[in-house]
C-alpha cells in the first residue's frame, strides 16, 4: 500500500490508486472542514476530504434555493474554536442568507488552508473494512480507490434528499428541481407557473421569493406548519464590537443550554401562569422573533396544556394576517403540537398568501395523483398547469447519506443491515462492527434538535480527544461495544418520550416522511448540554464503552 500526500491528491499532482492514509473525512461542509483542522495535529498532511460539490459548504453549497436562510443568528452559527475566525468575520445581517454562509465556509477554508486537502467532484460509493490490515477501503463513483485508517463521515443530517415517486415525473415536459439539490444557475420564474409542493422548512422559506417573480404560484400542502416570524435586521459596527468583548460569555451560554443556543428556556409553565401575563409574554417573545419564541416557557415540549396555549397563539397570529378566511384555515389546521417538527422561522411566509396570484391547496384531502407533461392532476380530477415543480420535500433525514453509501463492516455487516430496524449507535459517534468509523452528528445524537455548529464543534472534539487517547496509547483500532450501542439507542427513545415530539406522527424525527424507513426517534432529545456531560464522563473513563485493539 503506497502512502501518498492528501494535498498531492487534492492538488491532482498525483493520480494514486491505493493510496493510504491515516484519515479520510466525507464531507467538506461544517463538520468536515472543522474536522480535517482538528486532527492536522494529529496527522499532518495524510488526512484527505472527499467532496461530491464542486467546492466546500455541504449543506450551504446545495441548498442554494430561493430564500434559503439560517433560523440561527449568525454570531451563533459559526466556529468558535478560533478566535482568528470570530475577530476577522462580520456577518450583515441578524439571519444570513445561503451565499454569505457559503462565504465565510470558503473564509475558513481560505483562512485555515484547508483546500490543499480536500478533493471535490469524489463521492463516496463503497467503503469496505479490512480486518486483516484493519484499514478501511474506499472507492469513489468517479473511480477513485484509497484506503485509510479512520473513516470520518460528515454528510450532513438534512443531504439526501426525498423526491417523492409520483407517477408521470418522467413525462413532465417543464423544469423540476428539489430545494436540497438546486442548482448551479438560477431558476428564472418571471412569467411561469410554478408549483412548490412542501411547506416544511424550504418551502415557507422559498415561497415568498418565488412569488416575487411567477406568474402563478400554487402551493401543494399536506401539513400545515407552525412558523415564527424572523424579524431579521442588520448587523452594523457597534454590534461587532459588542460580541467580540463578549465572545467567551456567549460560547459559554451556548454549550451549557440544550440547544447551543444562547439562552435556557424560562423556568416557568404555561398553563400555570395568569392569562393576562403569559399572552403579554407570548407578544413580546413574537415581536422579538426567532426561535428563542418556544423557550419562553419551559413546558412547552413536556406538557400538552402549555403546549395548547402557544399552539393556539400562533395559530391565532396566522389567522390575523391572512386576508381569505379559506386560506388562513387551511394553513393553521394544525394536526400536532408545536415544536413536536422542527420549527422554522419565516420571512413573510403568511403575507404571501394574500397576493392575488399565490393559491394553497390542501392535498391531504385531495392527494396528487399523477403529473403529467403540462402540469399536476390531483386526485378529485383538478389539473394544476405548471412550468416549474419546486420539491421542497425534505430529506431522508439523518440516516439517508450514510446508507446511500455501500458501508460494510466486519465479517461482511452492512450498515443499512445494521440499521434495518431504525438506527443504532454509541452516542451518534460509533458502532459496534464498524472498527475505526466514526459518524459526525449521526442518530443517536443532538445535532438536528440544536444549532448546529455547537453540536459539530463538540463531535469534533470528542472524535479527536479519542484519537488522540488512541495514538498516546498505540492502539490502533476500536469500536463501540454491543451492548451499549443498544442501551444508548433506548435512552434515545427513552429522551424523546419524555417530550411531546413523538407525538407528531409523520416527522422526519421518527423517519415517518420516508415510505418503508423503521419509525424510530433519531436525534438525542435530552439536551446537547446533558449529552456533552455523558461524552466527558466516557472520556474520563478510558473510554471504557469501546473495545480497542493494537497492531496492524
Amino acid at each position: 500500500m503506497k502512502t501518498v500526500s492528501a494535498s498531492a491528491l487534492a492538488a491532482g499532482a498525483v493520480h494514486e490508486t491505493n493510496a493510504h492514509l491515516d484519515a479520510v473525512i466525507i464531507g467538506a461542509g461544517f463538520s468536515g472542514l472543522c474536522q480535517l483542522h482538528m486532527l492536522r495535529r494529529l496527522y499532518g498532511n495524510n488526512i484527505l476530504v472527499l467532496e461530491a460539490g464542486d467546492d466546500v459548504g455541504g449543506t450551504w453549497y446545495w441548498n442554494r434555493y430561493p430564500g434559503a436562510r439560517c433560523d440561527c443568528e449568525s454570531h451563533t452559527y459559526c466556529y468558535y474554536f478560533s478566535d482568528q475566525l470570530l475577530t476577522q468575520w462580520e456577518w450583515s445581517e441578524r439571519y444570513p442568507a445561503q451565499p454569505e454562509i457559503l462565504s465565510y465556509l470558503n473564509f475558513v477554508a481560505d483562512q485555515l488552508c484547508l483546500r490543499e486537502q480536500i478533493i471535490c467532484g469524489q463521492r463516496l460509493h463503497k467503503a469496505e473494512w479490512n480486518s486483516r490490515d484493519g484499514v478501511w477501503h474506499l472507492q469513489t463513483r468517479q473511480g477513485l480507490v484509497l484506503s485509510c485508517r479512520y473513516l470520518i463521515t460528515a454528510v450532513g443530517c438534512l443531504s439526501a434528499a426525498n423526491i417523492p415517486a409520483i407517477t408521470g415525473l418522467e413525462t413532465f415536459r417543464g423544469r423540476y428541481a428539489h430545494t436540497g439539490e438546486w442548482p448551479q444557475e438560477d431558476i428564472d420564474f418571471a412569467g411561469k407557473d410554478v408549483v412548490v409542493i412542501g411547506t416544511g422548512s424550504t418551502g415557507i422559506q422559498a415561497i415568498p421569493k418565488i412569488a416575487e417573480t411567477a406568474q402563478r404560484l400554487t402551493v401543494l400542502q399536506r401539513t400545515p406548519n407552525y412558523s415564527i416570524p424572523a424579524r431579521n435586521t442588520g448587523r452594523d459596527a457597534a454590534f461587532w464590537k459588542c460580541f467580540r468583548e463578549q465572545r467567551a460569555d456567549w460560547h459559554e451560554k451556548m454549550i451549557n443550554s440544550r440547544s447551543g443556543h444562547p439562552w435556557r428556556a424560562e423556568p416557568r409553565q404555561l398553563w400555570r401562569t395568569d392569562k393576562e401575563e403569559a399572552l403579554a409574554i407570548l407578544e413580546a417573545a413574537w415581536q422579538r422573533g426567532g426561535l428563542r419564541f418556544k423557550d419562553s416557557f419551559d413546558d412547552i415540549l413536556t406538557d400538552s396544556r402549555s403546549n395548547k396555549i402557544m399552539s393556539d397563539f400562533i395559530a391565532s397570529k396566522i389567522r390575523q394576517v391572512i386576508n381569505d378566511p379559506a386560506a388562513a384555515a387551511l394553513l393553521s389546521n394544525f394536526d400536532h403540537p408545536f415544536a413536536t417538527k422542527r420549527p422554522p422561522i419565516d420571512f413573510s411566509y403568511f403575507e404571501t398568501y394574500n397576493l392575488p396570484h399565490v393559491d394553497i391547496i390542501d392535498i391531504r384531502t385531495n392527494p396528487i395523483e399523477t403529473i403529467s407533461p403540462s402540469g399536476l392532476v390531483l386526485k378529485q380530477g383538478s389539473k394544476i398547469a405548471a412550468d416549474i415543480i419546486v420539491f421542497a420535500t425534505g430529506f431522508d433525514a439523518m440516516t439517508g447519506a450514510l446508507n446511500k453509501i455501500e458501508i460494510t463492516g466486519r465479517d461482511g455487516r452492512r450498515l443499512s443491515e445494521y440499521w434495518q430496524e431504525g438506527p443504532k449507535t454509541y452516542l451518534g459517534l460509533a458502532m459496534p462492527d464498524f472498527p475505526n468509523l466514526f459518524t459526525i452528528t449521526g442518530p443517536g445524537s443532538p445535532s438536528v434538535l440544536t444549532n448546529m455548529p455547537r453540536a459539530i464543534e463538540q463531535h469534533v472534539g470528542w472524535i479527536t480527544g479519542l484519537l488522540e487517547y488512541m495514538h498516546e496509547s498505540g492502539y490502533t483500532g476500536c469500536e463501540a461495544k454491543a451492548e451499549t450501542s443498544e442501551l444508548w439507542a433506548e435512552q434515545v427513545e427513552e429522551a424523546a418520550y419524555q417530550t411531546l415530539m413523538p407525538n407528531a406522527g409523520h416527522s422526519w424525527y421518527l423517519g415517518a416522511n420516508i415510505p418503508g424507513k423503521p419509525r424510530r426517534f433519531m436525534p438525542y432529545a435530552g439536551g446537547l448540554d446533558r449529552y456533552s456531560g455523558i461524552c466527558e464522563e466516557e472520556a474520563a473513563s478510558g473510554y471504557r464503552n469501546f473495545i480497542f485493539r493494537t497492531g496492524r
